[in-house]
């Protein structure tokens, strides 16, 4: 893993948005300085890592997994990672990461995608032959490539794309990309906003250590009520904050319906539920959800051991405030 503050690269240029996503995370851990992501500078991932912590010193990882790891032993102190895109769907890899591992997310902060058409200086769209990028790229901008009869070709992702297009020097050659990855790497953008969804988000998570200091109280690890405790009725549930709760069911009739009934009665709404299955254990899955509220409230609490009753495994990777 390369590891350095990249102090010599353009920045991405920040919106309104992005600069008090980064005053509330600024606020939240103060002591945070090292943050990884990964894939190279120009990547989506690397933008959003920029815009989340400014004044961080960078390193980029060959892996989702080599990131997280370097933030669960110590190496850095956060991660921003990518769980989610509005068009190609869940990102299976950091989810599998949830389930195994130790890391809290705390925030989940969305980057709207613009992909652009970038071409070596003085070079032409009518010179393009192939175009090459991230295969979830290629197909956001297919429609726009095929118009054109252009051949592609898969890359590692959308920033190596851009660089070796620049390496290359070939007007022949074009890659599907960011603006900023075209000012990094001194490409010119041959063509805006190419991709055929104008809805194209990525969900960034920013993963930390449990226990990592706050600049308000700790929410995101929650202790699990004793089996004695008397349970409660539901109470209203409104917050501005959500809970990434992970469970497996047990083998009997009916568990999920069970479990996704016990939610439901504590007046958690569930904003996604999708199923990974469980690495080397064949045809067990887990389920990934996303809840609307904390979980570390009375009712959060009342509603977790309730839902022991249906589940196997119950782990709470996070309370999360939603960034824009």
């Amino acid at each position: 893993m390369e590891n350095k503050a990249f102090n010599n690269v353009t920045k991405p240029e920040t919106s309104t948005s992005s600069d008090n996503a980064a005053e509330i995370l600024k606020a939240a851990f103060p002591d945070v300085k090292s943050v990884i992501f990964s894939g190279i500078e120009g990547s989506f991932a690397a933008i959003a890592a920029h815009r989340l912590f400014p004044e961080g010193e960078f390193s980029h990882a060959h892996s989702f997994k080599e990131a997280y790891e370097k933030v669960s032993d110590g190496t850095c102190d956060a991660a921003v990672l990518p769980i989610e895109n509005s068009y190609a769907g869940e990102v299976g890899q950091v989810s599998d990461l949830m389930f195994g591992g130790d890391l809290q997310v705390r925030f989940i902060y969305e980057l709207n995608i613009s992909q652009c058409l970038l071409g070596v200086p003085g070079g032409s769209i009518e010179e393009i032959r192939t175009v090459i990028s991230h295969p979830q790229a290629l197909e956001q901008s297919a429609e726009f490539i095929s118009a054109h009869n252009w051949e592609t070709q898969p890359y590692e992702n959308t920033a190596r794309a851009a660089r070796e297009v620049a390496r290359r020097g070939d007007p022949q050659f074009a890659a599907v990309g960011s603006a900023e990855t075209a000012k990094l790497y001194d490409l010119t953008i041959l063509a805006r906003d190419i991709n055929e969804s104008s809805q194209n988000t990525t969900r960034f998570a920013v993963f930390v250590r449990p226990g990592e200091k706050e600049g308000r109280k700790d929410g995101a690890t929650v202790t699990l009520p004793e089996k004695e405790t008397a349970i409660e009725e539901p109470k209203d549930n409104a917050s501005s904050e959500n809970t990434i709760l992970i469970f497996t069911i047990k083998h009997v009739a009916g568990s999920l319906a069970k479990a996704v009934t016990i939610i439901g009665m504590y007046d958690f709404n569930m904003r996604v539920i999708r199923s990974r299955p469980v690495k080397e254990k064949n045809w067990q899955y887990y389920f990934y959800t996303e809840l609307e509220g904390r979980v570390d409230t009375e009712d959060g609490k009342n509603m977790l051991k309730l839902l022991r009753t249906a589940c196997e495994l119950i782990k709470v990777v996070g309370i999360y405030r939603p960034l824009k």
